[in-house]
């Protein structure tokens, strides 16, 4: 049976023009895959436990990684927050979140694809780049002069771009993966999918969980408890919101 079109409600389109003006980071982005494990009477600091993992992925010594901790709404947007913790490589992110709800403890766990997004503020700070740099150019070189140096500039920047891509340059990649604009401009047009990058990625997409799906086991099973797994990655389409068996 065909699905019905899904057409945005007016607050989504809203919501996309604010977020177009005046976002300036992107947090969120496209859940691929996900746990939830929970346990009754479990009392725990959710701190303590992100630092345990903390740990442990540092022991992994994965390359391209960042650690972050993020905050999110619980509700709305004047609602408290909570905070995950996030980690990073590429465009793919594990946020964790450990936390208590009523007499339970839970952890959760999110593979999510954030996708390089352009901003009103980017543009801006594009045009102002080269509007500055024309100037410097002008007052250095004279105009005619300028006129050429600028025209040679974008190839010079496609340059840097394509050598990036290469292998012995992985810390000038990770670089302009993190440059709003350039990330975007590096990855559709300059950066190459090999076969490395690929099994890489699926290595960082089944260790990392596993390894943060261990620590919540073992900090419970230290307090005696036992964890509960409560939902398994949704399925797409006919499945979806069946009961576990």
């Amino acid at each position: 049976m065909p699905l019905p079109d899904h057409k945005p409600k007016k607050s989504e389109i809203i919501r996309a023009i604010l977020d177009f003006i005046f976002s300036f980071k992107n947090q969120r982005g496209e859940i691929l895959d996900g746990w939830i494990y929970s346990a009754e009477g479990l009392s725990l600091s959710a701190q303590e436990f992100y630092a345990a993992v903390e740990q442990q992925v540092a022991a992994q010594k994965i390359p391209g990684l960042e650690v972050s901790r993020e905050e999110f709404a619980q509700g709305g947007l004047l609602s408290n927050q909570r905070q995950y913790l996030r980690l990073m490589r590429e465009r793919l992110t594990i946020d964790t979140c450990a936390a208590p709800f009523g007499t339970h403890f839970f952890f959760s766990c999110r593979t999510v694809y954030v996708p390089a997004l352009v901003r009103l503020w980017h543009i801006l700070a594009v045009l102002l780049f080269f509007t500055l740099a024309g100037g410097g150019l002008v007052r250095l070189l004279g105009f005619n002069f300028a006129v050429l140096a600028l025209g040679t500039l974008p190839f010079a920047i496609a340059a840097v771009f394509r050598n990036a891509s290469a292998a012995p340059f992985a810390d000038l990649d990770t670089l302009l993966l993190k440059i709003p604009v350039v990330a975007t401009v590096y990855e559709n047009w300059f950066r190459v999918e090999t076969y490395y990058r690929v099994d890489t990625r699926t290595l960082y997409l089944n260790i990392l969980p596993d390894l943060i799906r261990a620590a919540a086991e073992e900090v419970s099973a230290a307090k005696g408890v036992k964890l509960v797994r409560q939902s398994l990655p949704a399925p797409i389409l006919i499945e979806l919101y069946s009961p576990l068996k």
